[in-house]
């Protein structure tokens, strides 16, 4: 078993594709390909499985990954002694969901690349609820989430920041003019939500159960640029956190209504094992994340 086989693996499990590994490590595909069947065939156990174009791990992937990431930290412990801190490089991957992937991150990854050019990003777009898994599993370095504020024993977890959400509908909207609402006013309407599973979408739920109105229509979406797309064109009622419309309404094209769900507390969070190592690398990106989004709070209250 080769050191580097074991580096190819890790790769190849944080990225769940191999030609995306190979362009990580500088190999060509067939040589990633290689190493992970000559891995395998030494353990003699399958560590990933092909269905279809999807890779993913087996159970047995999932427990030599658990493994070998605690060998590969102290080498890049041991790597971190003798080189200087201004000049990192390595690996680091990051994962989140779509939301904080579009609107909270890309900052964040410029200001890193702008101080470590020679370490490799890695992200991977995760639902939410599976994000906490990509920890356990080693198949992230840090992840962010949209939650209510996480408990873990396993994990550490910091708040960053509390994001609002609002209802955004289209200005010739017939509750677009109304300046005091109830919930009784959305008997028949449409409303534009995320797939059940995330934690905003569970508290709208409960908000409109506890009130006894089951008489709305839900048109559920994977993303948030579907939903602001119907929004628009006037299908319906859009809930989503302010962060992804504020260049519609300044536009003009969407407009929020004068109603929110109460005790709604939903934070962008950022979080990592707690018996991880932290590399320079990941501690400088975890200082970076926290001096975007302390700027992101500073624009929120002026």
């Amino acid at each position: 078993m080769e050191l580097r086989q074991l580096i190819t693996f890790r790769t190849v499990a944080s990225t769940l594709n191999f030609s995306r590994a190979a362009e990580v490590l500088n190999y060509v595909p067939s040589n990633v390909t290689m190493q992970i069947k000559a891995l395998e065939e030494e353990l003699g156990v399958r560590l990933f499985d092909r269905l279809g174009k999807q890779l993913v791990l087996t159970t047995a992937g999932k427990r030599f990954l658990t493994h070998i990431q605690s060998v590969l930290d102290k080498l890049d412990e041991a790597r971190s002694v003798v080189h200087d801190n201004e000049s990192l490089s390595g690996t680091l991957t990051i994962s989140a969901n779509e939301v904080l992937c579009a609107y909270r991150l890309p900052v964040v990854f410029k200001l890193f690349r702008s101080r470590h050019p020679n370490v490799r990003l890695i992200f991977r777009s995760v639902p939410n609820q599976q994000l906490k898994q990509t920890l356990f599993e080693g198949t992230a370095d840090v992840v962010f989430m949209l939650d209510e504020p996480i408990l873990s024993t396993g994990l550490t977890v910091e708040p960053l920041l509390e994001e609002t959400f609002r209802f955004f509908v289209a200005p010739d909207h017939h509750l677009a003019k109304r300046t005091v609402l109830q919930h009784e006013d959305f008997h028949e309407e449409v409303f534009l939500v995320n797939e059940k599973g995330c934690t905003y979408r569970t508290m709208f739920d409960r908000s409109f159960e506890k009130k006894g109105i089951d008489s709305i229509t839900y048109l559920e979406f994977q993303n948030a640029e579907a939903i602001k797309q119907c929004a628009i064109t006037g299908i319906g009622i859009a809930f989503l956190p302010e962060i992804t419309v504020e260049a519609e309404v300044k536009r003009g094209e969407l407009v929020a209504l004068s109603w929110q769900i109460p005790n709604l507390h939903v934070y962008t969070q950022m979080a990592w094992h707690k018996d991880k190592w932290l590399s320079p690398i990941i501690l400088s990106f975890i200082e970076a994340a926290r001096e975007v989004i302390a700027m992101d709070e500073e624009n929120k209250t002026v």
